[in-house]
C-alpha cells in the first residue's frame, strides 16, 4: 500500500510538472508571436547586402535609415541612368558638329603658339643679377653645377641662407637654413637634399614652397622670380618682427615664420588663419 500511494503521488507530481512547462512553452509561442509581429518588413527588394538587416529595426519611425538607404539607391540608379543618356546624346552631337564644322574650324583657329621652357642661360643671367642689384641685403651666388641649369645661394644679410634650385628660369626647388649652417657637401657641391637642423628653418622653407605655388605666371618667368625673392626679402627680420595678429615674438619658442603674400606682413604659424 505505500509503494502504491509513492507510486501515485510521483505520478500526480510528474503531471503537474509536465503541465507547468507546457503552460511556460505556450507562454514563450506567444511572446515569440507578438514579438514577430512588430518586426517590420521591407518595403521593397534591392539588392543592398547587409544593409537589409536595417529594415529589421523594430524602432524604424525613430530611426528611418533603411528607408532614406532605400531613397538614396533609387535616386542613384536614376541618376546613372540619366548620365549615360545625356553621355549618348552629347557624343551623338560632338560627332555631328566636328563633321559639319571640321572643313570651316579648322581654317579660323588659330595655332597655338609652342611655349617653350628653354631660356639661353645668358638671359637667365641678366634676370638674377637685376634681382641682385635690387636689394642691397641680399646677396645671390649663381652656378650650373649640372649642366645648363643654374642653382642659386641667396644669403639674406646674417640671418638665414636659401638654396635655390632652377630650371631655366622656373623655380623648382627651395632649401632654407642658418645663417651659420653648412649647405655644402663633402665634394663641395650645394647640398640640396638635406633640411635644416633647426626647426624654424625648416617651417620657412615649407612657407617657401607655398610661395612658390602661389607665384606662377608661366608667360613672364621673371616676374615670377622677382615676386619671390621680394617675398623672400621680408625675412630680413624674421627674428625681429612680432606677429602682426597677436602682437607676440614667439608662440612655443618660434617667432613669426609665416609672411603674408601680398602685404609681407609677418604672422605665426596657427595665427595666419
Amino acid at each position: 500500500m505505500r509503494n502504491k500511494e509513492t507510486l501515485e503521488g510521483r505520478e500526480k507530481g510528474f503531471v503537474a510538472a509536465f503541465q507547468e512547462s507546457l503552460h511556460s512553452v505556450s507562454r514563450d509561442l506567444g511572446e515569440l508571436e507578438r514579438l514577430s509581429n512588430l518586426v517590420g518588413k521591407p518595403s521593397e527588394n534591392h539588392p543592398l547586402h547587409n544593409s537589409g538587416l536595417l529594415s529589421l529595426d523594430p524602432v524604424q519611425d525613430k530611426t528611418p535609415l533603411y528607408s532614406q538607404l532605400l531613397q538614396a539607391y533609387k535616386w542613384s540608379n536614376k541618376l546613372q541612368y540619366h548620365a549615360g543618356l545625356a553621355s549618348g546624346l552629347l557624343n551623338q552631337q560632338s560627332l555631328k558638329r566636328s563633321a559639319n564644322q571640321m572643313g570651316v574650324s579648322a581654317k579660323r583657329r588659330p595655332k597655338a603658339q609652342p611655349t617653350t621652357l628653354v631660356l639661353p642661360p645668358q638671359y637667365v643671367d641678366d634676370v638674377i643679377n637685376r634681382i641682385d642689384r635690387m636689394f642691397p641685403e641680399m646677396s645671390i651666388q649663381l652656378s650650373r653645377p649640372n649642366g645648363t641649369s643654374a642653382m642659386l645661394l641667396v644669403t639674406l644679410g646674417k640671418v638665414l641662407k636659401v638654396i635655390v634650385v632652377m630650371r631655366s628660369l622656373f623655380i623648382d626647388r627651395t632649401i632654407v637654413k642658418g645663417y651659420n649652417e653648412n649647405v655644402y657637401t663633402e665634394d663641395g657641391k650645394l647640398d640640396i637634399w638635406s633640411k635644416s637642423n633647426y626647426q624654424v628653418f625648416q617651417k620657412v622653407t615649407d612657407h617657401a614652397t607655398t610661395a612658390l605655388l602661389h607665384y606662377q605666371l608661366p608667360q613672364m618667368p621673371d616676374v615670377v622670380v622677382r615676386s619671390f625673392m621680394t617675398w623672400l626679402r621680408s625675412y630680413i627680420k624674421l627674428f625681429q618682427a612680432p606677429c602682426q595678429r597677436c602682437g607676440k615674438f614667439l608662440q612655443d619658442g618660434l617667432p613669426p615664420t609665416w609672411r603674408d603674400f601680398r602685404t609681407l606682413e609677418a604672422f605665426h604659424d596657427t595665427c595666419r588663419q
